[in-house]
């Protein structure tokens, strides 16, 4: 079958990772799907929520936050606060990240701090979610070995990685990695989030006014096995030469963009 730019079936969008972006965050980068972007900030502070000290547990907590900026749309999409309130799809996406992130962290080794996840999208075209969790996770890892290496922390609190990707199926064929137009015009559309070591951490699927079978789910997931297994590699290169990377530059900025 021939996709709307031209990839295989089973093939990514080009990924990149452009770290230290946000100098005054712990950790920083922006995270490219295609042309889906996210800048993803980790910010750890040395308090715990009230809930935590009141009920006495131990160690850290992680929490998300997740945006899209105005001009990350074809349209203008207003800001949350312009409504008063954030609207329900943010609400849920920034929990998503929360729990995927939270989920091969050892809050324990992280002490009484809180590692606050930030992800705005700076321009959407499939997948933001994906890119944020994705980007969110290489964040974080920058994050704490910037705080090993000041001696900070004893022990490195992620277990294993953690990486998100999207499949579906378009005009009757499985897709991993969909952009927007994919994406609007799938009958069945899949989040998958999933550990290194291809362990799921939550699967979000729906048919869009369809339905489909066992054997397009098995094909779907297998499709988000192989790409995690190719985000997993770029993420830890990403992660090795972050802490020897000057900060990001407008010019490399502007290159991401033309890409």
């Amino acid at each position: 079958m021939s996709r709307p730019d031209g990839r295989l079936p089973d093939q990514l969008r080009p990924i990149s990772f452009i770290p230290n972006v946000a100098p005054h965050a712990t950790g920083s980068v922006l995270v490219s799907f295609g042309d889906t972007r996210v800048i993803c900030t980790a910010t750890i502070e040395d308090d715990v929520p009230r809930w935590m000290r009141a009920q006495k547990v131990e160690g850290g907590w992680l929490t998300a936050e997740y945006s899209m900026l105005p001009y990350s749309t074809l349209e203008r999409k207003p800001r949350d606060i312009s409504r008063g309130k954030i609207d329900g799809r943010s609400s849920e996406i920034q929990r998503l990240i929360g729990r995927s992130l939270r989920a091969v962290v050892d809050l324990k080794k992280v002490g009484q701090r809180t590692i606050w996840i930030d992800c705005d999208v700076l321009q959407a075209d499939g997948g933001t979610r994906t890119a944020a969790i994705t980007g969110g996770c290489v964040a974080m890892a920058i994050a704490f070995n910037k705080l090993m290496n000041e001696g900070k922390l004893k022990d490195f609190p992620i277990r294993k990685l953690v990486a998100a990707v999207s499949a579906g199926i378009h005009e009757g064929a499985p897709v991993l990695d969909l952009n927007y137009v994919e994406d609007k015009g799938a009958t069945v559309d899949f989040n998958v989030v999933m550990t290194e070591t291809l362990e799921f951490v939550e699967v979000q699927g729906s048919g869009e006014e369809a339905v489909f079978t066992g054997d397009q789910m098995s094909a779907m997931l297998d499709l988000c096995r192989k790409g995690v297994n190719e985000i997993v590699s770029l993420q830890k290169a990403a992660i090795l030469t972050a802490d020897k990377a000057a900060p990001a530059d407008l010019s490399s900025l502007m290159a991401a963009f033309k890409r």
